[in-house]
């Protein structure tokens, strides 16, 4: 009978373990959905860049910012639960997340935000994590970071972006701006080159980057063909 009763302590206590978990996860999932719908309002924002001149693009900017911050606060409190437990027991459910909000950082601060004034700035991962008001590629401490992952995905996913947006800004008659994005993109690429990746996902990511050039590039190739090039 003593062996039967210690045997049904142990699993008792497994299955506190297992509440107290499921009970991290739930606060962590609500934080995490709370800041899903904010990216998703922040990137519909910064999607009118496409249909929007440069001389009205502050505009797109401002709007973006302003929900940029709202992530940013939202971000404090996953930082402040997530803390609080194993980093890489729980990051799972943040780093999508975290991912897309950096992309959103990213975008915005290109297209000019940020107080960078210029478009074709690129934001350091320090400059994110200073956005986002976080550490970032922590290695001293188990607490929530930004980690060079989720940057790195975040980047790339800029670069579609960028791709997409030298279409459009030809549609929109700016034959400028087609050749600031295909010098960035070449420039973000050749830095790629010189990362040995570890990461499958990331890997796989940034092989697609040298497509990213091309349709650029194409871009470029096709409005000197019809000689709308800047002059200067």
């Amino acid at each position: 009978m003593a062996d039967a009763m210690i045997q049904t302590g142990i699993f008792e206590d497994l299955q506190r373990k297992i509440d107290e978990d499921s009970a991290v996860k739930d606060a962590l999932r609500d934080i995490v959905q709370t800041l899903e719908k904010q990216d998703r309002t922040t990137q519909s924002i910064l999607s009118r860049s496409h249909s929007t001149p440069s001389s009205d693009l502050h505009t797109v900017v401002s709007a973006a910012q302003a929900n940029i911050d709202k992530e940013i606060q939202t971000i404090q409190q996953l930082s402040e639960v997530a803390s609080q437990h194993p980093y890489y027991k729980f990051n799972y459910s943040w780093t999508r997340t975290v991912q897309d909000a950096c992309y959103s950082i990213l975008l915005c601060g290109w297209l000019g935000g940020f107080a960078k004034g210029e478009t074709g700035q690129l934001l350091t991962i320090e400059d994110v994590g200073s956005t986002m008001k976080v550490p970032v590629n922590l290695k001293d401490r188990d607490a929530f970071h930004l980690t060079i992952e989720e940057y790195l995905l975040a980047l790339i996913s800029l670069l579609d972006e960028l791709a997409r947006l030298a279409r459009n800004s030809v549609t929109l008659g700016d034959y400028r701006r087609p050749l600031q994005i295909a010098q960035f993109i070449k420039d973000v690429h050749a830095g790629f080159q010189i990362l040995n990746l570890k990461n499958d996902t990331l890997r796989k990511r940034s092989d697609g980057i040298k497509y990213r050039v091309k349709e650029v590039e194409d871009v470029v190739y096709d409005l000197s063909l019809r000689g709308l090039l800047p002059k200067d």
